[in-house]
């Protein structure tokens, strides 16, 4: 199954593309990790990189594309992907159907602007990797971390203020690929539900009615 994830930031993609990862054995790809390992790194990409999404834009289209071009090549991905992420424009998305990609589902996981600013105002994250939410899923001492003792904080596209912008570049810029995907007849939405099992249960419907 060759598969993009779409939704709005902080709308769940990366959760429910590990849930599709593990049930149908393929690779999940986030343009988003492989972008935020280059800035920790502090590479020139990871410089470029974080002024744009510190500011809720979009990094430019030939960086995100050379990534996902060469990651589609390799052999992880002979037997399907999951694109979480990525395209993220139509001309994004353009560029894929040159590359002469099989796409066979455009997945859009459908939840509103309010409660994605809750979500992501909410979430902390620990330099080992571990993440928690205040309301969601809290740590067992706030602001400490369960597995390590170190603080947690709060990532700068987290912040309420750039959640918005990152909102407002996501309905202008990427929302416009469902028409794009609709005419093609690929595009399949769920809506997300509190319950991320029931979300889950939601898109593994919505999958499972592919004809591959």
């Amino acid at each position: 199954m060759n598969l993009i994830l779409m939704g709005a930031p902080g709308a769940g993609k990366g959760t429910q593309s590990e849930k599709i990862s593990e049930k149908w054995g393929i690779p999940a790809i986030s343009t988003g990790e492989i972008l935020r390992a280059a800035i920790k790194e502090g590479t020139a990409l990871g410089r470029e990189a974080k002024t744009y999404i510190d500011d809720g834009k979009l990094v430019p289209d030939e960086t995100v594309i050379g990534i996902v071009k060469e990651y589609l090549a390799s052999s992880v991905c002979q037997n399907g992907f999951i694109l979480d992420g990525f395209p993220r424009s139509i001309p994004q998305a353009e560029a894929l159907d040159t590359l002469g990609v099989k796409i066979d589902a455009v997945l859009s996981i459908e939840v509103a602007d309010e409660t994605i600013v809750e979500r992501m105002s909410g979430r902390r994250v620990c330099a080992c990797g571990a993440s928690y939410h205040l309301l969601f899923n809290p740590s067992k001492v706030e602001g400490i971390c369960d597995k390590c003792g170190a603080k947690t904080t709060v990532r700068a596209d987290d912040a309420p203020e750039t959640v918005t912008k990152r909102l407002a570049t996501y309905h202008e810029q990427t929302e416009p690929l469902k028409a794009y995907y609709a005419k093609k007849g690929l595009l399949l939405e769920v809506k997300g539900q509190d319950e991320i099992t029931e979300t889950t249960r939601l898109v593994f419907d919505a999958l499972g009615s592919i004809s591959l």
